[in-house]
């Protein structure tokens, strides 16, 4: 698995130049590594190298490899269905993908009942695509505004994804859009939040993610592409 190491190395290296290019310190991002259909051993060997954050978009992946890398950060960056909340509450270190108010209702329904905050993200469908998850940037302000309802959630931040384009540059625009969002609803107080994370940028873009404020990147083929 030579070919992991020499990924690892080339993605560190871009995260540093795009955050030299941007006055950032490397320290402050987070990578999550996307392992959907990487196998578990490919999964450690990729832990051995230092990664400590995984991300995963299905609750089964999560159930099946949980138990065997429990060491690690497990992150739910995948569209997640109410009747699968019960799952991964508690396993998982960060839901990413918090898009509708039934959702954060069962999150917080099941994280009173064994007693725990829940870490999320608001996922807000930046670019408008239909066929993207996400809150409409129109409500993310009552979403926040309603959040003081959730004992046992927390709101740490938000998260998109942007369209899959030619030039990753025509995605600065969307990033830079939930930047500006965050350092907006940061300036004001709400219960239950507290606006530290962007998730944003994966393989394509995660450079300009970066420079637009990113403080997690989200790549799953340049760390685990054999190419």
């Amino acid at each position: 698995m030579e070919y992991l190491k020499d990924n690892l190395e080339k993605v560190y290296g871009r995260i540093k130049k795009a955050c030299e290019r941007s006055g950032r310190n490397p320290a402050d991002i987070t990578l999550v590594a996307v392992s959907k259909t990487v196998d578990i051993e490919t999964v450690k060997k990729a832990y051995s190298l230092g990664v400590t954050d995984f991300g995963e978009n299905r609750v089964q992946e999560l159930k099946n490899k949980i138990p065997l890398l429990p060491e690690a950060n497990w992150h739910m960056i995948g569209r997640l269905q109410t009747n699968k909340v019960k799952d991964i509450v508690g396993k998982v270190v960060l839901i990413h993908s918090l898009d509708r108010w039934n959702l954060a209702e069962e999150i917080n329904k099941r994280a009173k009942a064994i007693g725990i905050n829940v870490a999320t993200l608001l996922q807000i469908n930046i670019s408008g695509e239909e066929q993207k998850a996400g809150l409409s940037p129109d409500d993310v302000e009552y979403f926040l505004e309603s959040a003081g309802a959730l004992s046992n959630i927390r709101i740490l931040g938000f998260m998109t994804m942007a369209p899959l384009l030619e030039n990753p540059e025509k995605a600065r625009p969307i990033f830079r859009e939930l930047a500006n969002m965050k350092n907006k609803f940061s300036a004001r107080s709400y219960p239950n939040v507290d606006l530290k994370y962007l998730s944003m940028g994966m393989s394509q873009d995660f450079e300009i993610a970066i420079e637009e404020g990113a403080n997690i990147v989200r790549i799953g083929s340049s760390i685990f592409s054999e190419e």
